[in-house]
């Protein structure tokens, strides 16, 4: 670690082989606790997108070092393109993502499901304040005796509903929202770690679709390397006892392969 920054620059095993070739550059916070960092580099690992992933610590000097070489992004995640634009905004950035790579599925090919899709990744970026605000993401803690406010149950009230709809309405037979694995479901898999580290009430239809969050081989690859990611973020610690993780362990995985 110099200054923050991260020495190696980790990128998803598959597509480290190819590392010198790429020409695509993504800045990301801490793993364990930065969930939009989360919601793209699923997206470069899940789809195996040639895309060189670059990390500093939040509240470190070396996170607006990282940042400047991204100007004029203010905050993580920020891709820069071949042609050197820099773009800011997650969701612009898996726009920006599923057009140049078309043949990597990161939305649904059908029309609806991908409109379907669309909609809850939008909904994801713009809302859920509360349960944002109040159940910060942490990757390397489970707490019990957690109490979640009026509004904090309001949002996880409306998940239950566009969960289950969205499952309906593209009559998905597998464990993701809108068939295949996509943009939507790496949205939302923030959403499914703070499920699991504050034991927050949902139905079972979210239970269960929070529990393929946690078993999903990119999930599991970015938790195991979050746990060894430098040292803990005091800011994201909760007054309350810890519990074991609930999802499947990190112990047996392989360390993320660097450039």
């Amino acid at each position: 670690m110099i200054g923050g920054l991260t020495k190696r620059n980790w990128c998803p095993p598959r597509a480290a082989a190819n590392l010198s070739a790429m020409s695509y550059s993504l800045a990301l916070g801490d793993r364990a606790y930065s969930s939009w960092s989360l919601r793209a580099g699923l997206l470069v690992d899940r789809f195996d997108l040639p895309v060189t992933c670059r990390f500093a610590r939040l509240y470190d000097p070396g996170f607006e070092a990282l940042l400047a070489e991204f100007a004029p992004a203010r905050t993580v995640p920020a891709l820069r393109t071949p042609e050197g634009i820099v773009i800011c905004e997650s969701l612009a950035i898996a726009e920006e993502l599923a057009s140049r790579f078309p043949d990597r599925g990161l939305w649904p090919a059908d029309p609806a499901a991908r409109a379907t899709a669309r909609g809850l990744a939008a909904e994801m970026h713009a809302g859920f304040m509360a349960l944002r605000t109040d159940c910060p993401m942490n990757l390397r803690a489970a707490y019990q005796g957690f109490e979640p406010s009026d509004e904090v149950r309001a949002d996880l009230a409306r998940l239950d509903q566009i969960w289950a709809a969205a499952r309906a309405a593209t009559a998905s037979a597998g464990p993701w929202l809108c068939g295949d694995y996509s943009i939507a479901d790496a949205f939302f898999a923030p959403v499914a770690a703070r499920i699991a580290t504050y034991g927050l009430p949902v139905g079972p239809v979210a239970k269960t679709y929070v529990n393929a969050h946690l078993a999903e081989p990119a999930f599991l690859r970015w938790r195991a390397a979050s746990l060894t990611d430098g040292l803990d973020q005091p800011v994201y610690a909760m007054a309350l006892p810890e519990r074991p993780w609930p999802g499947p362990g990190a112990d047996a995985l392989t360390e993320p392969a660097s450039e």
